[in-house]
């Protein structure tokens, strides 16, 4: 159906309701009409010369020049009169079945204008508008389009923040800035912009990424991504800070004596972890070192930050909370008999997991072990905690659902056939990668596999990092590629990244994205891809053209 019969479909209903209930909203008592006005029953046009002058018309209209009237037209119509209404219509159809074209298509000259009728116009503004609430975003463009009073109502700014506020999961942020020149409501603005940004990340319209080339041919391990400042740290001992609109350098971070393993970022406040055995709190504009966090004794593996708290992970066996703002390390966390390899933090809960096969919950104030989470066969390198469940992956290939109030085991996710190096969990869905090339989603209420991403697109090699958001996944691999999957239905949608060197050597070794850009960072073990980060920007034209809808 069309944009006007979904309006008039739902115009019908609503005047049926309105006829056939008071006014609140209790039907009338069979056999009673609604009247309004002076008490009245409004007449009904019963003939087409009443419909006429309820139109606003004369009954008389401008008639056929074609001679004299036939003989015996007087009888017929009076004879027209005496039949009931379904012997009126079986005539009308024998009629009509007798007539030439042209005289049918004179018929409906006369007809249709009077049915054509503007009901949105004849209804109060605050009733027109609710009609128009049921109508997606491409038909209000389409009624826009119809007259200016139309116009008007399809522009109401509120209209359109409800149009936002139905779109399921996806972040509508009012800016602070419209253009002045802008004929339709701010809302709307937002709506056409998010469109285009939704459609730009599937569809690939983004032109060609940004190249930013520095660490020389040294590995990228660690990327964080806030605002428009990018961090990469690596292995030669630095990290680098890139502003994501020019592409530039704007400083390297240098002060480690040994290679960068992790890093997290708050604002313009980056925290780097190394195999010197330290932890260093940077100011990303400045570049200046704040503090210099020195205590674990071997290298220091992972960290999680929470606020103006950040824990870290170390070879050494340990944990450490230290205060951001002070550089002073709070609690050591000892436990562990093996490598601490991963960590989470929510600001109320540590959780660790370690080569010891183990999964530790820790109370941090008190520096006691909670739980300790025994049944994975080997190593564990990755974790998610979302203050309720504790997910923990492992190279067993097996992932495990945890109670963290408890410590038992909820489910035991299998499917994978090797090591499960990175995941992400939001709302209760898990996506893993794997090093077996495939990404799984999971329902961790359930422990049920609701999509497998693989088939004649997937990976051809081990994933290396991970992230969804906007209903979307996005997975890099040693492959080469980053690739964009439907987290609904596990559909694969296209290639975001596909380096030159892919399958010969090239690697994506980490991503991170925000809602417009998408940052990878790429290089080879073998020198036939140059270590760099590419940039991709989804939200590259800023004008409002209600063509982005259509």
């Amino acid at each position: 159906f069309g944009f006007y019969h979904k309006v008039k479909v739902f115009f019908f209903l609503l005047m049926k309701r309105k006829l056939d209930h008071g006014p609140d909203g209790r039907p009338f008592p069979s056999g009673k009409k609604h009247c309004k006005g002076n008490g009245l029953a409004q007449a009904t046009p019963t003939t087409f010369g009443d419909l006429r002058l309820a139109n606003g018309h004369s009954a008389q209209r401008r008639r056929v020049n074609s001679g004299p009237p036939p003989s015996g037209l007087q009888d017929w119509l009076l004879t027209f009169q005496t039949w009931s209404g379904p012997e009126r219509l079986l005539a009308l159809d024998e009629l009509i079945d007798r007539c030439e074209t042209s005289q049918v298509k004179h018929m409906m000259q006369v007809i249709e204008p009077q049915f054509q009728r503007d009901f949105i116009s004849l209804l109060p503004k605050e009733l027109a508008l609710y009609v128009l609430t049921f109508l997606a975003p491409r038909d209000l463009l389409q009624a826009a389009q119809t007259c200016r009073y139309w116009r008007i109502l399809a522009e109401d700014n509120l209209l359109w923040r409800e149009k936002c506020r139905e779109e399921d999961g996806v972040p509508y942020r009012r800016r602070e800035s419209v253009r002045p020149d802008a004929s339709f409501s701010p809302w709307k603005s937002v709506y056409i912009r998010q469109h285009r940004i939704e459609t730009n990340w599937r569809m690939g319209d983004t032109g060609e990424p940004m190249e930013l080339k520095g660490h020389d041919d040294h590995v990228i391990t660690c990327l964080q991504f806030s605002g428009d400042l990018i961090v990469s740290g690596s292995d030669d001992n630095t990290l680098k800070v890139w502003s994501a609109v020019t592409g530039k350098c704007l400083r390297t971070l240098a002060g480690h004596s040994g290679g960068v393993w992790c890093s997290q970022m708050a604002g313009a406040t980056v925290i780097s972890g190394s195999t010197d055995r330290t932890l260093r709190v940077w100011d990303a504009e400045s570049g200046e070192c704040v503090h210099a966090l020195y205590g674990h004794t071997s290298t220091v593996r992972c960290m999680h930050l929470h606020g103006e708290r950040v824990v870290s992970g170390s070879r050494d066996t340990t944990l450490r909370v230290w205060d951001v703002s002070t550089g002073r390390c709070e609690h050591v966390l000892t436990g562990h008999v093996a490598a601490v390899r991963c960590v989470q933090y929510d600001g109320r809960r540590v959780v660790s997991g370690g080569y010891d096969y183990m999964v530790k919950v820790w109370d941090p104030e008190t520096e006691v072990c909670l739980h300790t989470l025994q049944g994975h066969t080997n190593r564990v390198y990755s974790l998610q905690f979302d203050g309720v469940f504790v997910v923990s992956g492992s190279l067993d290939t097996s992932i495990r659902v945890w109670d963290v109030e408890t410590g038992g085991c909820v489910h035991t996710l299998t499917g994978h056939q090797s090591l499960t190096s990175g995941m992400e969990l939001r709302d209760n869905i898990l996506v893993s990668g794997n090093a077996d090339s495939t990404v799984r989603v999971w329902d961790v209420r359930t422990g049920q596999c609701l999509h497998t991403l693989q088939g004649p697109n997937k990976h051809q090699s081990a994933v290396t990092c991970l992230q969804f958001c906007r209903g979307l996944v996005l997975s890099s691999s040693d492959d080469g590629t980053v690739k964009l999957w439907d987290l609904r239905t596990g559909a694969w949608l296209r290639d975001v990244v596909a380096l030159q060197s892919r399958g010969s050597g090239g690697v994506v070794w980490r991503i991170r994205a925000s809602d417009t850009r998408l940052v990878c960072a790429a290089g080879s073990r073998n020198g036939t891809e140059e270590t760099k980060l590419l940039v991709l920007d989804f939200d590259l034209d800023d004008t409002n053209n209600d063509s982005d809808l259509k």
